[in-house]
């Protein structure tokens, strides 16, 4: 059985603690957590809450936020343990040089209430050392079946593009109930073609999956809706999003 400190317990660190509880070669022996005041009767294994009484243990796994990792990582009180951090955006040598280093990186959102599917996770690994990547992948493994080796600069593109499908969409979701919300039409009537959109580009392409009056280029309805949104702040939103589609499938005529 392997053993693993979690240092940090937050969304990220409370989610793996239920996860790495799950798998079979793999074991929480503690968890670390900067916020003293915290009751240990709410931590679901032994906690410290002093970096000096860290257990031994095969692998650290440090879930704070990303500000934080060099700070942490630097305050180790031991060498050559191997220290992952699992952010997609901080590279590996944020981490102390007197570890041995790594990332194990979940792609996926973290919420207090919502539970984790684990299995349809991606991870993406990288170590310094080839025994180390063998030991994060069987831990990964336990979870998922989706496992990649990305370096840190692949990563941290892959970290912008999930900022671009996942953080930018949501926000437009709020956008749209905020409009809906606003002329009094409930948001749940657009649910069915989110899970359609959502959908269809796991199986075609998004460039073949769009459709829309940009993608058309129908100069009427795009410049009826501008009408609509005359001084409001989705009309620049809009209208940059529109230049994007008419350019991107403009191509096509070429």
């Amino acid at each position: 059985m392997k053993s693993v400190v979690i240092i940090g317990f937050g969304n990220v660190g409370q989610a793996f603690t239920k996860a790495i509880a799950g798998t079979d070669n793999f074991e929480v022996v503690q968890i670390f957590c900067r916020n003293g005041k915290l009751k240990t009767s709410s931590f679901p294994c032994p906690v410290t809450f002093d970096m000096k009484e860290l257990l031994p243990a095969d692998l650290y796994l440090i879930c704070v936020s990303d500000d934080a990792i060099g700070e942490v990582s630097n305050d180790l009180p031991f060498r050559n343990r191997l220290v992952v951090h699992c952010s997609g955006s901080i590279p590996m040598t944020a981490l102390s040089a007197a570890q041995r280093r790594g990332v194990f990186y979940p792609l996926q959102s973290f919420s207090p209430d919502k539970a984790v599917e684990w299995s349809e996770v991606p991870f993406c690994l990288e170590a310094e050392k080839e025994d180390d990547i063998e030991l994060l992948t069987a831990l990964a493994r336990e979870l998922s079946d989706r496992v990649y080796s990305l370096s840190s600069e692949q990563r941290k593109r892959l970290h912008l593009a999930a900022v671009l499908v996942n953080n930018f969409v949501n926000h437009l979701y709020y956008l749209g109930e905020s409009y809906c919300r606003e002329h009094d039409i409930p948001f749940d009537i657009l649910h069915p073609l989110i899970s359609e959109t959502a959908l269809k580009i796991q199986n075609i392409p998004p460039y073949e999956a769009q459709t829309g009056p940009a993608r058309r280029n129908d100069q009427k309805t795009l410049n009826s809706q501008l009408l609509q949104l005359k001084g409001s702040s989705l009309e620049e939103i809009y209208k940059t999003l529109t230049t994007s589609i008419i350019a991107t499938y403009e191509r096509e005529k070429l």
